[in-house]
């Protein structure tokens, strides 16, 4: 007994209290993450945002997470009611447990495995059904046309994803998070005789064209304006989340910000050399690489929010054509030409 809670039991417990952390954590970042946005949207309008609730409004999120709790939760009549409440929780779900393989800094991660990119992109592929779920469930015209239109958003913008992350795996030839990281270390600035430039290090530079399909793809993958149909207060008035309130409602949100920090994470760790310093000398190297990872993503982040206040939603059909049109035959073209480059040079 005291052999197999040696080997089974302790690890357990470890990996436990480090994912009951990380959510912790995770949570409250999304918080005010979720403030930022709405501030970030209130600067682009010339506006306050929100500013009453604490100091500078501080405490907004947590005042509308309350609310939410203390609603009553409302079933619609015709709705399949085990379906429409599990729809929630298997968004927020999915899009909590794709943060096991995210390094935030070195051996700062729950599962470090060798497929760590592959799980995320599974788990990010999965979190369709809690959206077509909710739609189907809620016997509804509005909803069920929200989740068709997710379904085809995210099938298409997949693809591109998909290869534009093949090309940052044949640059490094590994398929874990935490050597796609490492193998930044070095690059452009140290081939040109610069290595403290060590943000030229980064994919980024050499990969600039996905990097600007990746960033847009991951707008549509999240629902994101200008690619929020599936929503579209305009013309479906909440798309798939039009029935739901209360708690399942602000499951759903949740799990959209979730993923939404997911992203910006995945492209700081692809793109921007996650825990990287971006130079290689003091004072950069003495802050921790947490903080750099965090101040990344934060960037990338007010960029999502920055297209949101700025940028007016697309046509279905001009969805569709930037996906298959535009992003996937560039990005196939990508792919070529990077293998082929790593080919003729031998770096790879």
């Amino acid at each position: 007994m005291a052999e197999f809670w040696t080997v089974y039991g302790w690890p357990f417990v470890v990996i436990l209290a480090q994912s009951v952390l990380l959510m912790v954590i995770l949570l409250v970042v999304i918080a005010y993450v979720l403030l930022a946005d709405r501030k970030i949207w209130a600067a682009v309008q010339l506006r306050r945002g929100p500013n009453v609730v604490g100091p500078f409004g501080l405490f907004q999120s947590f005042a509308d997470l309350l609310k939410f709790m203390l609603k009553e939760p409302v079933i619609p009549a015709g709705s399949d009611k085990g379906v429409f409440l599990l729809a929630p929780l298997v968004t927020v779900t999915l899009a909590l447990s794709a943060w096991a393989v995210v390094p935030v800094a070195e051996n700062w991660v729950i599962a470090d495995i060798n497929v760590g990119i592959l799980y995320i992109f599974a788990i990010s592929s999965l979190g369709v059904y809690g959206v077509i779920m909710g739609g189907w469930a809620s016997n509804s015209k509005y909803p069920f046309l929200g989740a068709l239109r997710s379904a085809a958003q995210m099938v298409s913008y997949e693809v591109s994803i998909g290869f534009v992350i093949i090309t940052v795996l044949l640059c490094v030839g590994s398929l874990n998070l935490t050597e796609i990281v490492r193998s930044q270390e070095t690059g452009l600035a140290s081939a040109i005789g610069l290595p403290w430039l060590a943000f030229l290090n980064w994919y980024w530079l050499p990969l600039f064209p996905m990097f600007v399909i990746f960033f847009i793809s991951a707008l549509a993958e999240t629902n994101r304006p200008p690619f929020d149909l599936p929503e579209a207060e305009s013309e479906l008035v909440a798309g798939f989340m039009v029935e739901y309130g209360s708690t399942p409602y602000m499951m759903f949100m949740l799990g959209e910000y979730v993923s939404i920090a997911l992203m910006c994470s995945l492209t700081t760790i692809l793109f921007l050399g996650g825990w990287l310093p971006p130079f290689d000398f003091p004072p950069f190297t003495w802050i921790p690489g947490v903080v750099w990872f965090v101040l990344k993503a934060g960037l990338v982040f007010f960029m999502f929010a920055m297209v949101k206040a700025m940028v007016p939603r697309y046509r279905y059909d001009q969805l569709m054509r930037l996906g298959w049109k535009v992003f996937l035959p560039i990005s196939l073209f990508m792919v070529f030409a990077v293998a082929a480059v790593l080919q003729i040079t031998g770096w790879a």
